[in-house]
């Protein structure tokens, strides 16, 4: 059972042993990290198998090597922060019912599933199944199990406190200023509105309440009530992070309320301060666009399997499927804020975007050939790639901040400066401004020039008082272990002056000596993927691509918002790699990827 009971409430030895950063007038560091990982103290994680502690995630994404079901995994390259997001619904439940806990144990409901719980395979079991259909069928009954998760416990608020106490204190044990930064928090998970809510402080503050569920309403307006109150009495910062918007059924960012009503100018003003980020890549898929929305958008097609396979089944009271991906992904939820903001002020979809993992192992693996599933029994086995091939390996969040420290991080989380991966560590600044020169790219002082001369990501563009168009300056540095860049994109969104809105791709750097098309497509850059050998080599692609882009089509009086999307060269799925390791026959469709990188956006406002 897990047991944090005693730790102390400040890392002393952390704390003694960093000195802050001092002198920076920037912020200078790349970090990255995962803010969505599931141990086993969510319900749904506990009921498929998980036993990874908190402890362990930590321990797993500090760089340690663990043991998990048999297997040891381990990170080619720690992370810089983490926070560990178990559903607040029967938080640490299961756990404690294994261990007899007398108020589940005595119970109807917690004996009922205590027995239906110690029926299910182990992990092991199916993992090292000796044939696919024995894997199959234990890890089919493990993914049953995750029904148990909503049975509602008569559980009394002593109970919750101390279950959240425990992930507080876990957090706390694993914080190490300066070395590695943890967040304490939790994910509220009504129907497919799912939130991920991270705390900036520590127990002084967090230990003051008991997470806010889905048990306690499914409205997210609640919860941003709730965290209003937080902020309120404890004078401590939170957000709430949305993800799998791609999984709503366009629910995420409709543009009225949760009950169906007007948006006012104070729904927009909330949201958009609990709610400045969201999850854009994960395992369960890609949330940027969609081809339905982004038709002539060649590379809005990645990791849409999950997005595809629900899109084909309607339910009563389904709206139509265009307005469903309008309100889904990213690409249209920025076109709506720039609507809403015209109506009533605000916009409330001013969201910035970073990548996580969701996963449900406590392990926060996001490289294809170092992928260890979704859930326990999707973990490394000669049988899983046929069974979880709906899953991405991805993503991480990467942070620009002057150190790594809670204060930090989470101060680059608040004003955006933070973009997304499917995986690969590409090193990604993006800046606008009215006066950037090519030379630019050539200083020595190139970030510093960006913040000197522009905003960076995540920031508002001001006006200017000329007719001057923006101008953006861009870089992006291969992963070191990973594949070469393929090109650089700006995505543009606005609203013209009658109210349509728009979007329009652009090439602005890319390798090679390909030309762009009369119509400005780029042809594509090759691939060197060798299926057969699961292999791929960088002998096309660059290790750097960099530019300064002016937008041609700028007008001063409609509203914009801009940002980066940096594709590799094609690599290999996650489900080739295995296909080669295990000697399969073939691997599940798709065989090769190109992975990316999203900036958040900048915003013009005339």
């Amino acid at each position: 059972m897990w047991v944090c009971a005693g730790l102390p409430s400040v890392n002393v030895w952390g704390a003694e042993s960093y000195a802050p950063a001092v002198r920076q007038t920037y912020p200078r560091h790349l970090y990255w990290g995962d803010t969505h990982v599931h141990t086993y103290v969510s319900a749904d994680a506990y009921s498929m198998g998980a036993r990874i502690t908190p402890d362990d995630a930590y321990r797993f994404a500090k760089g340690e090597k663990i043991r998990s079901d048999g297997q040891y995994a381990q990170l080619l390259d720690a992370l810089d922060f983490m926070m560990v997001a178990d559903h607040a619904e029967n938080m640490g439940v299961f756990p404690q019912l294994a261990a007899k806990h007398p108020a589940l144990i005595n119970a109807e409901a917690g004996r009922r599933v205590f027995d239906a719980l110690r029926r299910l395979p182990s992990t092991e079991q199916a993992l090292g199944a000796s044939t696919e259909a024995e894997y199959q069928a234990a890890s089919h009954a493990l993914q049953k199990g995750k029904s148990f998760k909503s049975q509602k416990f008569l559980l009394d608020d002593d109970f919750k406190r101390h279950i959240w106490h425990e992930v507080v204190d876990s957090a706390e044990k694993h914080n190490d200023p300066g070395h590695f930064t943890t967040f304490a928090g939790y994910e509220y998970s009504s129907g497919m509105l799912h939130r991920n809510v991270l705390f900036a402080g520590g127990p002084v503050h967090t230990k003051k309440i008991i997470p806010f569920s889905a048990f306690d309403s499914d409205n997210p307006e609640d919860l941003w009530a709730f965290l209003e109150r937080y902020r309120k009495t404890t004078g401590s910062d939170v957000l709430s992070i949305p993800h799998n918007s791609n999984l709503s059924r366009g629910n995420m960012f409709k543009p009225t309320t949760f009950d169906g009503k007007k948006i006012t100018a104070q729904y927009a003003k909330t949201r958009a301060s609990i709610e400045p980020l969201m999850e854009v890549t994960q395992i369960k898929g890609d949330s940027e666009t969609a081809p339905l929305i982004s038709p002539s958008d060649n590379f809005a097609g990645h990791e849409k399997i999950w997005w595809d396979m629900m899109s084909k089944f309607s339910r009563p009271g389904d709206m139509a499927k265009l307005d469903q991906a309008k309100q889904s992904f990213a690409r249209g939820a920025l076109k709506t804020g720039l609507q809403l903001e015209a109506q009533v002020g605000v916009n409330p979809f001013k969201f910035g975007m970073l990548g996580s993992t969701d996963s449900h192992t406590g392990l926060a693996t996001a490289r294809e050939e170092n992928f260890w599933g979704k859930t326990a029994s999707h973990q490394p086995s000669p049988y899983r790639a046929n069974n979880a091939s709906i899953y991405s390996a991805s993503g991480y969040a990467a942070v620009w901040a002057t150190e790594n420290t809670r204060e930090a991080i989470f101060s680059a989380l608040r004003r955006r400066e933070v973009y997304a991966t499917s995986g690969p560590r590409i090193s990604l600044r993006f800046f606008a401004g009215w006066d950037f020169q090519p030379n630019d790219l050539l200083r020595p002082d190139f970030a510093e020039i960006g913040y000197q001369k522009g905003v960076p990501m995540g920031g508002d563009l001001l006006g200017s008082s000329t007719d001057r168009a923006p101008s953006f300056l861009i870089s992006a540095v291969k992963d070191p272990r990973g594949a070469n860049l393929d090109r650089i994109q700006i995505i543009k969104g606005w609203r013209d002056t009658s109210g349509q809105l728009h979007e329009k791709i652009s090439e602005v750097d890319w390798s090679g000596d390909r030309r762009l098309t009369e119509d400005g497509q780029l042809p594509p850059v090759g691939s060197s993927v060798d299926i057969e050998n699961a292999t791929y080599l960088n002998s096309i692609g660059e290790h750097t691509l960099a530019a300064v882009w002016v937008d041609p089509s700028f007008k001063r009086d409609e509203s914009a918002f801009y940002y980066v999307r940096v594709i590799e060269i094609p690599t290999l799925r996650w489900t080739t790699y295995d296909a080669n390791f295990y000697q399969r026959l073939s691997a599940p469709s798709p065989q090769v990827i190109q992975e990316r990188a999203y900036s958040s956006p900048i915003w013009y406002t005339p």
